[in-house]
């Protein structure tokens, strides 16, 4: 069953994503911050994450570092509303699929998963 990891510091966040995730038969978890993520991958790894970058602690360029540096094909795709393209080119520097702006759609997030949760 593939598995899917929401990390946001926002609970009401997580809970959009997880409600515009498409049907299918996925093991969803939650992580409020980049070490819980980190942590959780470590310990059972996901085959698709949704990273927020603004976070307290590690933000999310941080998270995404410390997750390629223990897992080079980790599959990452921002979630974030920081629209900046700086921002959006440093994430994908950093090894990101893709950038979502929030508040994300249904189809934008049903594409991710088609298309990097296998």
């Amino acid at each position: 069953m593939p598995s899917i990891l929401i990390v946001d510091d926002s609970r009401i966040s997580r809970q959009i994503i997880r409600k515009l995730l498409p049907a299918g038969d996925f093991e969803v978890r939650e992580a409020s911050s980049g070490q819980e993520c980190l942590q959780l991958h470590l310990q059972s790894p996901a085959d698709l994450i949704f990273l927020d970058l603004t976070m307290p602690g590690w933000d999310g360029f941080e998270t995404l570092s410390q997750l390629k540096a223990k897992d080079t094909n980790v599959k990452v795709v921002i979630v974030t509303a920081d629209i900046q393209t700086g921002s959006q080119s440093k994430a994908l520097g950093l090894g990101a699929l893709e950038v979502i702006c929030k508040p994300p759609k249904a189809e934008a997030i049903k594409r991710a998963v088609d298309a990097y949760c296998s």
